[in-house]
Order: structure tokens, then C-alpha cells, then sequence
């Protein structure tokens, strides 16, 4: 029997091998058109974002906002800020506006320097409160509750003591001064006027300092308290309020011991 001829052989060949394969060349570069299109939408968004930011008249620095200050003008607080007003609002460097105002304007004691879009800047301050006066000459000196002497000021603030320190003895008040320096015992006042009870800080005229643990009070109508040193001011703020109810008449009272205080004159 004779085989197939050659002819027949192409034809079971062609139909083995199938129909050629097509080429699938139109979807990726439909992918590689967007990528490129995108990209380009990218770069342009960014290079006008930029251009909106830094180059444009619209978000620019136009005006300065003030608030928080009770003793500072307004005008203390812009000239001590040097806010460049016209610069971008995008690059304008809050951290270096809060460090001139801290450093120029010392009764500050906290800034929040904030952008206000699309023209703005605002500072919000917090001055610092004088616990106790320290006169110099003729003025005061401000110290506020971490003991920072902060301003100086002509007219003493009312309602604020006086801080005394009487460190110039011999013997134990000048080794408390060698031992603990004046910032120490300054300190240690202002923590003293922190404790006093609300009713009693209304009527102190000064804290007076003889050494660490010898602080005494001298209300306004002449009635005078030893504290002692500054420990347990707590438990001394209200052993002294529980004393000053049972003899209204007394004239010295003494906590700097709160288990055992007392209280003489009339």
C-alpha cells in the first residue's frame, strides 16, 4: 500500500502546527501611551505646585495676628517677631519667629508662631506670671513659678510679694548660701509663694529668705508666719488655714513643723 504523497504531508503539517500566532503588540502599547501621560501629568501638577507655592502672588504673607498678651503690645510682640511679611507663606520659618521671641521678649513663655492660609501668620503668646518681686533700686524685678527673674519693671504688679533675702549674716545663713547659692534659695521661695493658701497669698506683702529651711511670710496687716523650708508646703498650707480659723486673733503663727504648729500674740 503506498504511503501518502507529498502533497498530503504539507496538509497534515499545516493543520498540526495550527494558524500562525498574532501578535498581541496593541494593549501594551496602550499601557506604555498612559504611563507616559501620567507621568507628564505628575510633573506638571508638581512644577505648578511649586510655582503656586513659592513663585505666585496668591499665598503670600499679607498680614500678622497677635493674641494672648496681657502686659506686651502688640507692636513689642510683631517687632521682636520680624515676621518677612510678602514671602511666601510656604517658607517661612516658624521655629526661627518663636526663638526671636523668646529671646527678645523674655516674658514670653510660650509661643505658638501657626500659618493661617492663604495670608496669614499668627502668634499666640503666653506670658510668664510673676509669683514674687525682687526690688532693685528704685524697680522690680519679675520672678515668675520656675524662679526665672524675667522683667524688669517701675511700678511693683499688686498682689504680688516681695521676695527678702536676709543672707548676709554670719554662721549658719551664710553656709546655707555658700552651700545652696542665691538661685537655689530663690527658688525655693517661689515654690513657698506656690503653696500659700489663696487667702493668705492675697494678703502677703513678702516671702522673706533667711536660709533653706528659715522662710518666714509677712502679711499686709503685720501678722507674720514662719514656714520653714519649702517641703510638705501642702500639708503646711493647710495646717496654716486649720490654725488661722482657731486663733483669728493671733498675730505669728509657725508650720515650718505641720505636726506641731503654733500660734501666739494677740
Amino acid at each position: 500500500m503506498a504511503g501518502p504523497t507529498t502533497a498530503e504531508r504539507g496538509e497534515r503539517q499545516q493543520e498540526s502546527s495550527g494558524p500562525p500566532p498574532v501578535r498581541r503588540w496593541r494593549p501594551r502599547a496602550l499601557r506604555l501611551r498612559t504611563i507616559i501621560i501620567l507621568a507628564v501629568v505628575l510633573v506638571l501638577l508638581g512644577a505648578g505646585s511649586v510655582w503656586l507655592l513659592y513663585g505666585s502672588q496668591w499665598l503670600r504673607v499679607e498680614r500678622v495676628s497677635v493674641s494672648g498678651t496681657r502686659v506686651l503690645t502688640r507692636d513689642q510682640v510683631l517687632e521682636a517677631a520680624d515676621v518677612p511679611v510678602g514671602s511666601p507663606l510656604i517658607s517661612v520659618d516658624t521655629d526661627a519667629i518663636e526663638a526671636r521671641l523668646r529671646r527678645k521678649l523674655p516674658r514670653i513663655d510660650v509661643v505658638d508662631v501657626v500659618r493661617s492660609w492663604p495670608h496669614g501668620i499668627g502668634l499666640k503668646v503666653t506670658e510668664r506670671t510673676p509669683v514674687l518681686l525682687v526690688q532693685k533700686g528704685r524697680n522690680f524685678v519679675e520672678v515668675d513659678d520656675e524662679g526665672v527673674r524675667f522683667a524688669t519693671v517701675s511700678k511693683a504688679p499688686k498682689g504680688v510679694p516681695a521676695l527678702q533675702l536676709t543672707l548676709s549674716q554670719p554662721g549658719s545663713r551664710a553656709a546655707s548660701l555658700r552651700r545652696f547659692g542665691e538661685d537655689r534659695l530663690v527658688r525655693e521661695a517661689v515654690r513657698v509663694a506656690g503653696d500659700i493658701p489663696a487667702a493668705v497669698a492675697r494678703v502677703t506683702r513678702s516671702v522673706k529668705v533667711r536660709s533653706y529651711d528659715d522662710i518666714s511670710l509677712e502679711l499686709s496687716d503685720g501678722r507674720t508666719v514662719e514656714w520653714g523650708s519649702s517641703e510638705k508646703g501642702a500639708t503646711k498650707a493647710r495646717t496654716l488655714t486649720a490654725l488661722m480659723k482657731a486663733a483669728p486673733d493671733a498675730r505669728h503663727f509657725d508650720v515650718g513643723v505641720p505636726t506641731a504648729p503654733a500660734s501666739s500674740g494677740s
